[in-house]
């Protein structure tokens, strides 16, 4: 007998679609369907209770016998759609790795396993000593055979693998890898010693009778990575499994090299630079329970595990977790509601936490775990204001910095100066006429990259060559305006010829392996300077820097945006944190215009902890969030005009409702980008209740409405980006 299902498709509209099939697939299977011209693969949701009447096509194929997720990850991305008012399909397809979205099997394929021979069991590391990746790679097969992509996930050198397989010390051979859950725990290191405040978070976590999720609020350098591992080892031991967020990919190899080296037990990884087969691979060996860690970033919060048995959130407060474009999710949030749903404890630690998250330890919703001392014998660093105003800059160092740079190089110490602007320039400069190269389609100024030669927009990607004249006066007096990465690393190789500079950034991190190959050379010190933008400021730990200087960070002081303020506080503890996390003496330097600024001297003078609870009541005075509840609406369109009449469209159908706060439309703080106009409409409400049942209800409806058709237009719940 013919049914009748629901199937959600990856479209933008929130609804689902009905199709005859001759059998009822299970809830959650994929099913590959036609779609207008085209075959697309959707997700079965389950029969129609109410088929609509119009004529149906059939389903082509069946791809699934069984659902995808388990109960409670389903419970959890039907909540997220929900949620986030985005429709289901997109939210089904985005919890998806590439292949299975493609309609590839759920199942893994042969690949190569590289193992050792007779010969190389039997070799010495020794006469390996001057070829180091040679001898890395072969101590560690020598322990355990590697297949394909964990060659490529820990870095190992393909010509380390080459010669080795030359000398007749490794093969290849196929293999077809299966789920194997029965892996047994242990321990590969000692745990090191606790602290009291250590032992009392995780006393505290191992004691509770209920799962809940904790705050574990500890000052840079403080040990809270320790706290993870010895909550995770109670888990293990159960031979339960255990899901890490981190909020970049730079974090997840030094994640992956810490877990490793403290437990024996198989650990994966899911982030974007994986092959589409190798985070297949990591998603079915999660799903089957054969992975007993599971490290990822944002996306891997909706990998099935057949075990869980706790979540762990690594620098919670970053904005990096929220998705900006599409499915607007935050993986922070949906980790508590998934570990509320599997009933596991979750875990959320940083030095600097969100408001949310405070608010929510503070008001005894969280349990709330602090550290306060740094671990070991790491003192606290201590705090230096510059005020730059009638100073001579060179690159943007001042007098004062240089000297306590040299100090600290002369003395052997590794210093960290820290510019969240790369390029060598932010702006290109007629010194004649005063004409400034703008991009033709953002209002935004190009970036001068002198390495390239080019002149880059890095809020749409345009590029072209650097002019030798002025456009407008065709003087060939161009010049720079103000201080990018680059220009502060070539400064500095001429300020301090014999101290070698390492710059750590987007562009010179853009090679595969080179931002892990850089992090390694910086902590081995080779490297005595270290340039760098908030890719350094994340969670690496550099036991040799000293010295920790953030050289511009005004522009936050006067932003338009509430939460600029936050994440300034956040961002100066975070790179202030990079120094003296070993036994040695720490500084940290702020050069800024406005040093008798409130923010500046509260952060210097007190920290973020009691920073962050006054900025707390300030919100609570103007009832931003924490204590009222934001949905923003964009739009953008060629013409300006078109973008505002689209959200006042959209703003009448919420003027009249009361307990809602309409804020626009007003332009976005970066107006016109990639040659289209982008404006804004907030609606604030008191209760997050009342926001759900509202856009519930609205949202359908200007789905249907043609006077949005002729614009995008884009819903964010729980905004945190308004550029």
């Amino acid at each position: 007998m013919t049914q009748v299902i629901q199937v959600a498709l990856p479209v933008p509209l929130l609804r689902l679609f009905d199709y005859d099939c001759s059998t009822l697939p299970a809830r959650g299977a994929r099913v590959r369907v036609p779609f207008g011209k085209r075959v697309m693969v959707g997700i079965c949701i389950g029969a129609a209770e109410q088929p609509q009447p119009y004529q149906r096509k059939a389903v082509l194929e069946v791809l699934d016998e069984q659902s995808l997720w388990p109960e409670h990850l389903w419970q959890m991305l039907t909540f997220a759609a929900d949620y986030y008012q985005h429709p289901l399909g997109d939210v089904l397809q985005h919890a998806l790795p590439a292949l299975l979205r493609q309609g590839e099997g759920a199942s893994y394929q042969a690949t190569t396993l590289y193992q050792v021979t007779n010969a190389g069991a039997a070799q010495e590391l020794a006469p390996l000593q001057r070829a180091p990746q040679q001898q890395r790679l072969l101590a560690t097969l020598q322990q355990r055979a590697l297949l394909a992509r964990d060659i490529r996930i820990e870095e190992f050198s393909a010509s380390a693998l080459k010669a080795l397989q030359s000398k007749g010390w490794v093969e290849a051979v196929i293999h077809v890898p299966a789920a194997d859950t029965q892996w047994g725990f242990k321990i590969a290191a000692e745990p090191l010693q606790l602290n009291p405040e250590q032992a009392l978070a995780v006393a505290a976590i191992a004691a509770a009778t209920q799962p809940r999720p904790y705050l574990l609020e500890g000052i840079t350098g403080s040990g809270k990575t320790e706290v993870y591992l010895q909550a995770m080892a109670q888990v293990l031991r159960e031979g339960k499994q255990v899901l890490m967020l981190v909020p970049e990919i730079g974090l997840t190899p030094q994640t992956l090299r810490r877990f490793q080296q403290r437990f024996d037990v198989p650990v994966v990884m899911l982030h974007s630079a994986l092959t589409d087969r190798e985070r297949l691979d990591a998603w079915l060996d999660a799903r089957a329970g054969s992975a007993a860690i599971i490290i990822g970033t944002r996306s891997a919060i909706f990998t099935p595990c057949a075990k869980l048995g706790m979540i762990l959130v690594d620098e919670e407060h970053d904005n990096s977790l929220k998705q900006q474009d599409g499915f607007r999710y935050h993986a922070r949030d949906l980790a508590v509601v998934r570990a509320q749903l599997e009933q596991v404890p979750v875990i959320l630690g940083s030095a600097t936490p969100s408001f949310e998250t405070l608010n929510n330890a503070l008001q005894g919703r969280y349990g709330y775990l602090q550290l306060t001392e740094r671990a070991g014998l790491a003192k606290p660093a201590k705090h230096v204001v510059i005020d730059m105003k009638n100073q001579p800059l060179k690159a943007g160092l001042s007098k004062p910095l240089i000297s306590l740079i040299e100090q600290q190089l002369a003395a052997g110490q590794q210093v960290l100066l820290f510019l969240n602007r790369r390029g060598y320039a932010p702006a290109l400069l007629c010194h004649e006429c005063g004409w400034l190269a703008q991009c033709r389609r953002c209002d935004a100024y190009y970036t001068v990259h002198q390495g390239d030669k080019q002149l880059h927009c890095h809020h749409c990607g345009a590029t072209q060559r650097l002019p030798q004249q002025c456009h407008d006066c065709g003087s060939t007096q161009l010049v720079g305006r103000g201080v990018g990465t680059e220009q502060l690393e070539q400064t500095l190789t001429e300020l301090f010829p014999a101290y070698p500079v390492l710059r750590i950034d987007r562009d010179s991190t853009r090679h595969k392996g080179s931002l892990a190959k850089y992090l390694e050379d910086a902590r081995a010190n080779k490297y005595q300077i270290l340039v760098g933008t908030q890719m350094l400021a994340k969670g690496h730990h550099f036991p040799e820097v000293t010295l920790v200087a953030l050289l511009d960070v005004d522009a936050a002081l006067y932003s338009a945006d509430y939460r600029a303020a936050e994440r300034l506080g956040q961002l100066y503890t975070q790179v202030a944190g990079r120094a003296g996390r070993a036994s040695k003496q720490g500084l940290v330097v702020l050069q800024t215009h406005h040093p008798e600024h409130e923010l500046v001297q509260d952060l210097v003078n007190n920290g973020y902890g009691h920073f962050a609870r006054t900025a707390l009541h300030e919100r609570q005075l103007t009832q931003l969030p924490p204590f009222s509840y934001q949905a923003l609406f964009r739009a953008e369109a060629q013409h300006a005009t078109a973008a505002v009449a689209a959200l006042e469209f959209i703003a009448s159908y919420f003027n009249e409702i009361a307990d809602i706060s309409v804020l626009g439309p007003l332009p976005a703080l970066l107006e016109r980008r990639a040659g289209r106009h982008r404006f804004q409409l907030l609606l604030q409400f008191q209760q997050r209740g009342l926001r759900a049942q509202v856009l519930r209800h609205v949202l359908p409806q200007l789905e249907q409405r043609a006077e949005l058709r002729k614009v995008r237009w884009s819903l964010d719940v729980d905004p945190q980006d308004f550029t």
